[in-house]
């Protein structure tokens, strides 16, 4: 019995449409317009220095510390970001203020707010805070009364105790032998607080939060 043959139709159309459909291997990639490249880039670095500037206008502000006073934590010549926007001094930060008496800008840690009771007891090297004493483990040397603090709050031989007013705050500096703060200058008010400083940027080898 002889095969038979089969015919088979392909429709011209059909032809058409699959060309069509099939890949096209063989098509150029299309030319990168460099100019269109190098300014969509030009365009994302000048959005990113707009955000920036906004953020140090509104946010923070870097400060240049001047003295010894914040030794250990904090050295001359240092650059520290603060940040100041709805700002309120808790204890134990270290903050940027105004100060009238010395007629300058000063950095110093906040040691107590309104309404604490600060008791600094030069015989034992010790602060304490409402009876409890802080830590030391930040403090470059031993206190040492020079004689130079107002007798007004000396409650024993070397020992003297300061209530905080409202709407004020103590504040010391970590090198205590060598720093201009509360103890001679008196409270700060909390306007004359410029902000809070949270982050070393130079020198670049201490790059870092600040405690």
């Amino acid at each position: 019995m002889e095969n038979e043959k089969k015919t088979i139709n392909v429709d011209p159309e059909d032809i058409k449409l699959a060309s069509e459909a099939a890949p096209k291997d063989l098509k150029e990639d299309e030319p990168v317009n460099v100019f269109n490249e190098v300014l969509d880039w030009v365009e994302s670095f000048i959005f990113a220095m707009f955000v920036i500037i906004l953020i140090f206008i509104f946010f923070l502000r870097i400060v240049t510390v001047e003295g010894d006073s914040m030794n250990m934590t904090l050295e001359d010549k240092d650059r520290v970001i603060i940040t100041h926007l709805n700002y309120g001094p808790q204890r134990d930060d270290v903050v940027v203020l105004n100060s009238e008496i010395l007629n300058k800008t000063i950095i110093k840690r906040v040691i107590g707010i309104a309404g604490d009771t600060i008791k600094i007891d030069y015989n034992l090297n010790k602060v304490y805070v409402n009876g409890e004493e802080i830590s030391n483990e930040h403090i470059n040397g031993t206190m040492v009364n020079k004689g130079m603090f107002d007798s007004l709050y000396c409650i024993d031989t070397n020992v003297y105790e300061y209530k905080v007013p409202e709407d004020h705050i103590f504040v010391m500096g970590d090198n205590r032998n060598n720093s201009t703060d509360s103890r001679t200058i008196g409270f700060i008010n909390k306007k004359d607080v410029l902000g809070h400083a949270i982050f070393r940027l130079y020198p670049f080898k201490k790059l870092g939060s600040i405690k």
